[in-house]
């Protein structure tokens, strides 16, 4: 059984991902795919889940785990609990300036640790240790301290997330988070592709900047999560990469 294709590829971004570009990082169960949890927190469920691919959903969380359940648009089943709604919204490149910027720099593995710590102060979303191996990330430093950075997530076919767009308070004000912003999609068009990205629906003063610079809000979505049952009557296996 192969997992069904979305309409469009960014209406299931993750599923468009880990069975594209990043089917490299894959672990599945049946149906379902995830990326590693050092990775991205990010999973993807067939665009009609069935019985089987909840129950193999509740064998990867484990009885009474919580999985993330980003752009599901569908009903949990019995006895699955819906812990987080936040409503969030997409948008894609409709005309952005971008551009590389004298000033950022790749980042790379000896730089997880300073990402992690702006991370932490600014809580853009997620961001694990190996999260800087889905694509290019770059960063501004003031003084060798890194105040800045933003990067690749996401990988559908023809299109690349922004995402960890994150900047020092500090440093607040001084555009530096549409800088890198600019940068980040300048090479991502240089492959050929097209920027997206998420948001939460209520962050009002990302989607004023997102919008000056030349997105356009395609989808509004939800970021979920949900615990599973209890008890998990599927037949346990072990997740394994997608071959």
């Amino acid at each position: 059984m192969t997992a069904a294709a979305p309409r469009h590829v960014l209406d299931n971004p993750a599923l468009a991902s880990l069975t594209g570009p990043h089917a490299h990082f894959a672990e599945r169960r049946g149906r379902v795919l995830r990326y590693p949890v050092d990775v991205s927190p990010w999973l993807a469920l067939p665009e009609e889940p069935d019985a089987d691919d909840w129950a193999d959903l509740a064998a990867l969380a484990g009885p009474g785990g919580e999985v993330p359940l980003p752009g599901f648009r569908g009903e949990v089943p019995p006895g699955w609990e819906i812990t987080q709604r936040i409503a969030g919204v997409q948008f894609v490149d409709d005309g952005l300036a971008a551009a590389p910027d004298p000033e950022a720099v790749r980042l790379g593995a000896g730089d997880v640790p300073e990402m992690l710590d702006l991370v932490a102060r600014t809580q853009p979303g997620p961001f694990e240790r190996r999260t800087i191996e889905l694509g290019t990330y770059l960063g501004i430093r003031r003084e060798g301290v890194l105040v800045a950075m933003a990067g690749e997530r996401l990988h559908p076919p023809g299109w690349t997330e922004i995402s960890a767009v994150c900047t020092d308070a500090s440093v607040r004000g001084q555009g530096l988070a549409t800088r890198l912003i600019l940068a980040v999609a300048h090479g991502i068009r240089e492959r050929g592709e097209t920027p997206f990205l998420h948001t939460s629906a209520g962050n009002t003063n990302a989607i004023r900047l997102y919008e000056s610079l030349g997105f356009r809000l395609r989808l509004r979505t939800a970021f979920l999560a949900a615990r599973a049952p209890e008890r998990d009557g599927a037949a346990e296996r072990d997740a394994v990469p997608v071959a």
